[in-house]
């Protein structure tokens, strides 16, 4: 019956995603008419004048960018209970996730309208293009298991609740998914995750697992410890049925040999899944092409601002019809939940424009620009493939970031490295990478040029258990926590050094 009701949706969603692959701008233009008349006599809609706003160019006129610290008055009275300040509908549930400068978290709204239409939305057609893609799979035969965060109450207001996203979402899913699901909900849903960790693993050894889903680092320590637990050599001796790993959040590039060493043979699928906070935003939807769909008709309305224009006081955003393919775009959403204009932080390319495909590049403030030299994360997870492959050495995490030299002594970036197998030679590694980056990143490759500004990098290797530790030292073990790949500074690089020297 449940594989009818799948097959079903499958054929439902299928022709509704072609109406948005056919007809891409039109699509986006019903979504920004939608949410603006929706929202027309909320407290923010008539600042704004959402009643006279008709056109795309209409509503870039009359609403500013917008960011976490200039929404964060609305969004603080929502948290209260207060209806009609973004979005007209009560917002009961709000997405926790890392903050700003001015705040240790952010708050992320998610209307009845957002889960809904967007995030439950989203899980159904990821179901829906994987088994469009496998017709063979078997998948709902056995259970899913979720690697999620935890919820707690509001303790502002008894009636509102915040958590991780995977939590507010497990939260409110239909009770039905429970039968496919695992683990239960109490111990999906629970606070400290070493004591979660311990109770997924005895639940989850005695049970068929057919598919994962979660964030690659959170879902290595699991694997770990179940084969740790159960005394295999591989996952495929504990759970023969494994056939796809679901997973999104941070890249997949430097997990995927040690998720195939791990898995054993034959090896699983994979599915990207590009779903945040503040919305699911795309899918890979072909599996031998790592980029993903952006979905349209999913009520949040797309802006894209060229990054060479990301510092101006007013930068410019473009419309989908407007973007290229090739450049580097940091992401402005219009959502169903309350977000107008918002400048998210990440940083996409479009790989397609028909339909439009992207890669995630990074983040707006994880980079390394210390010397003129315009590293991103995409840049830096293609070169450590590339170190990796040419030495056989496999990567649990990394961070990166300047190293700046007193006197005469040039500049150089440092490299925070944790292996879960070390290179055949680190001279090679160090190369290598150095090699790879400058043939993928021009402006690198300037600076290193005869070491005029840029000298060779440092690579430094961790003690197994660094990184995790850190986080542990930070309360941020589990759910959607990620150790930050790049940064302009050294706090992070100080902080991790310190803690693998003790």
């Amino acid at each position: 019956m449940f594989n009818g009701v799948v097959t079903w949706l499958m054929k439902k969603r299928k022709h509704q995603r072609e109406l948005f692959l056919n007809y891409p701008f039109d699509v986006q233009a019903d979504v920004l008419r939608n949410l603006v008349d929706r929202a027309a006599d909320s407290e923010f809609g008539r600042r704004h004048g959402f009643s006279s706003i008709g056109t795309k160019n209409e509503f870039r006129q009359h609403v500013p960018l917008q960011d976490y610290d200039s929404l964060k008055p609305y969004i603080d009275r929502h948290r209260k209970g207060e209806p009609n300040v973004l979005w007209p509908s009560p917002i009961r549930w709000f997405a926790k996730s890392s903050g700003t400068t001015s705040d240790r978290s952010k708050f992320i709204p998610v209307s009845q309208e957002a889960l809904e239409d967007c995030h439950f939305k989203g899980g159904k057609d990821m179901l829906s293009i994987y088994c469009q893609n496998f017709p063979e799979t078997k998948i709902f035969s056995g259970k899913g298991l979720s690697i999620g965060g935890s919820h707690r109450v509001d303790e502002s207001n008894a009636e509102v609740f915040y958590g991780d996203l995977s939590a507010v979402l497990l939260q409110n899913l239909p009770l039905w998914t429970e039968l496919y699901r695992t683990p239960r909900l109490e111990v999906a849903l629970m606070d400290e995750w070493e004591a979660k960790l311990d109770e997924m693993v005895r639940i989850t050894l005695q049970q068929d697992i057919t598919n994962i889903q979660g964030v690659p680092s959170w879902t290595l320590v699991l694997l770990n410890k179940v084969l740790e637990v159960s005394g295999k050599k591989n996952i495929r001796e504990v759970w023969p049925n494994l056939e796809v790993f679901f997973h999104g959040a941070v890249s997949f590039l430097p997990y995927r040999k040690q998720f195939e060493a791990m898995i054993g043979s034959p090896g699983i699928n994979y599915m990207e899944t590009y779903n945040a906070s503040e919305g699911f935003f795309a899918m890979q939807d072909r599996p031998a092409s790592d980029d993903m769909l952006l979905m349209l008709d999913y009520g949040i309305y797309y802006e894209f601002i060229p990054m060479d224009e990301w510092d101006s006081p007013e930068p410019r955003t473009l419309l989908l019809e407007e973007v290229e393919m090739g450049p580097n775009y940091a992401v402005v959403i219009s959502t169903n939940a309350g977000l107008w204009r918002y400048r998210i932080g990440d940083t996409v390319m479009f790989t397609s424009l028909r339909p439009h495909r992207i890669h995630i590049t990074g983040r707006t403030r994880h980079f390394i620009n210390a010397f003129g030299e315009e590293v991103i994360i995409d840049n830096a997870e293609h070169a450590l493939q590339t170190a990796c492959d040419r030495t056989g050495a496999l990567i649990r995490e990394y961070t990166a970031g300047p190293l700046y030299l007193d006197g005469n002594a040039k500049g150089r970036h440092e490299w925070l490295i944790e292996f879960a197998k070390l290179p055949d030679e680190m001279d090679c590694f160090t190369d290598t990478l150095d090699t790879a980056l400058r043939s993928i990143n021009s402006d690198y490759d300037a600076k290193r040029y005869r070491d005029m500004v840029l000298e060779r990098p440092l690579v430094r290797s961790l003690p197994k258990g660094t990184f995790y530790n850190w986080l542990r030292s930070k309360g941020k073990l589990g759910g959607q926590h990620k150790v930050p790949r790049l940064s302009n500074d050294r706090r992070y690089l100080d902080e991790i050094g310190t803690r693998s020297a003790q």
